[in-house]
Parts: structure tokens; sequence; C-alpha cells
């Protein structure tokens, strides 16, 4: 099979399973999903699977990817925070759908690895930090979207705060141990409004950095 029919093969399974947005479609078939994949995964790169990746992380299923994309609601005038790195997958299909993209992993060889990875594909407009996902990145704030990889344990009120009024954040929730929801939330300006998406498994946010 070749890559481009693997590609179609792809985004017709993710419209069937509901994700309707063509530009976030387009988005991740023209980010090359192999780039990064760890090199024992790479002919599963298309599959629609989470495939593992160094510091017992993983690259999101593909569906998990449009569908939190999808709800971000994206355009070209929107600035961005991705809370988790991770491969650098999730913020190449926001650059792709957003004006500017603002990233932070607590695992600093991740985060190097992902930078290396934008530079290589000549993505411009990610600015990175290596920083505790919990604590947002105040300097840059407010952002007309926030998505975050790892699971809260609840609606993170520090990421709300630096969510401009109108803005909404994707953010799983919950014990990784229990069932954890994706969330959809939107900053009103007497507060929140917060919609369930599904049911989710991600890794849990933790506090701190690390260095190694």
């Amino acid at each position: 099979m070749t890559r481009e029919t693997e590609i179609a093969n792809l985004l017709e399974a993710l419209r069937h399973d509901g994700i309707h947005d063509e530009t976030v479609l387009q988005a991740l078939a023209d980010v090359p999903r192999e780039t990064f994949v760890a090199d024992p995964f790479v002919e599963r790169a298309w599959e629609n699977v989470a495939l593992p990746i160094s510091k017992g992380q993983t690259i999101s299923q593909p569906y998990i990817v449009a569908l939190m994309t999808q709800a971000l609601e994206l355009n070209d005038r929107m600035k961005v925070l991705e809370v988790g790195t991770g491969s650098g997958y999730q913020a190449a299909i926001l650059a792709k759908l957003a004006r500017r993209v603002y990233t932070l992993e607590r695992h600093k060889p991740l985060l190097r690895e992902a930078e290396e990875k934008f530079r290589e594909l000549g993505l411009h407009t990610i600015s990175t930090l290596h920083g505790d996902g919990g604590l947002g990145w105040k300097a840059q704030a407010p952002f007309d979207r926030i998505i975050v990889t790892a699971a809260a344990q609840d609606v993170p009120p520090v990421l709300v705060d630096q969510l401009a009024v109108g803005g909404i954040m994707v953010v799983p929730v919950g014990e990784v141990s229990h069932t954890q929801l994706l969330l959809r939330v939107l900053r009103t300006p007497s507060g929140v409004e917060v919609t369930e998406l599904m049911p989710v498994r991600f890794v849990p946010m933790l506090p701190g950095t690390e260095e190694f």
C-alpha cells in the first residue's frame, strides 16, 4: 500500500468517525506523521492508533488529534497554547491552522527532539518553552485557544485565566486509573461553559520539569 493510499484511508476513516472540518483533515494530510513517530513504528505511522515515544509518552491517535483540533474551531488569526509538546505532532498540525503556536513541555529531551523536527519541516510559527504545563505560559497570555495533551485533575484555573474571553480550551480531565473525559471549555465574561466530548485516556499532567 502506498503512503498516499494510507493517508486517504485514514482521512476516510476520520470522516466516518465524525471529523467534518476539511481544514483539519487537510492539515493531517499535510503533516508527515512518520517524522514524529519513533523509528520502530514508522511503518505504522498512518494507522489510526496511538504509538509510544520516549519518556513513557505517546503520539496520540490521529482521531484524537483531529477531534481535539476540530473542537478548537481554529482560524489563521489565532494564537494557540499547547500544554504538552510530546512528539511535536499536534503542534505541527496547529501550525497549519493558526497564526502562532506556543507549545511547552516538561521533558527537555522531548522538547529538543520536537524543535529539531519543527526546523526540519520549516515550521517557523511555533515557539517552545521547557516548563511546567500546569503553569501555562503567562508571559504570552492571553491565548485565543488552549489545548492540553495530558490529563488534569480538574479544569486548570491557571490555564482558564490565560484564556481570552470567548476563547476555547480542550482538556482531558480525570484520574489515570479511572475514566477521563475530554472537555471543551469556553471562557465567557461570567465564567466558563463546559461541554463533554468523549471518554479518553491520556498520561497525567505532572508538576515540575525534567532535564534528562
